[in-house]
């Protein structure tokens, strides 16, 4: 009787050793699925903002380029402005005669702005 009681005690510790370490199998194959899907999403997240961070890059880039030419271009049409001024002004400070020229070409300049303007608002109607 204790030898029959032996061995059902046996056979059941085999049953619950044989069914732990399945669900023990079980569960780290679960966990290991779980973390594998888990690194895939991570992997996609970070090759994303890679992406990102070198789109950034590239625009920050295209954006001085294209600050420097304003720059440069700003640069010219003060040149242009001041050489500009620094004739008008040569020509104001010269004798009388240039300055009724001034007056002439001031008042030609004016006149043809309104003629243009009056021409292009009666084009339009």
């Amino acid at each position: 009787m204790q030898e029959q009681r032996f061995k059902d005690q046996s056979a059941n510790s085999t049953d619950l050793d044989h069914w732990g370490a399945t669900g023990h199998d079980s569960v780290d194959d679960m966990l290991d699925s779980e973390n594998k899907r888990m690194a895939e999403n991570l992997a996609t997240k970070v090759s994303r903002l890679k992406s990102l961070a070198y789109d950034i890059d590239r625009e920050a880039d295209d954006q001085n380029e294209y600050l420097d030419g304003m720059d440069s271009n700003f640069m010219s049409a003060t040149g242009l402005l001041t050489g500009s001024v620094k004739r008008f002004s040569t020509m104001v400070r010269s004798g009388r005669d240039n300055r009724r020229i001034l007056c002439y070409v001031s008042v030609g300049l004016v006149l043809a702005f309104f003629t243009l303007y009056y021409m292009i608002i009666r084009m339009q109607r």
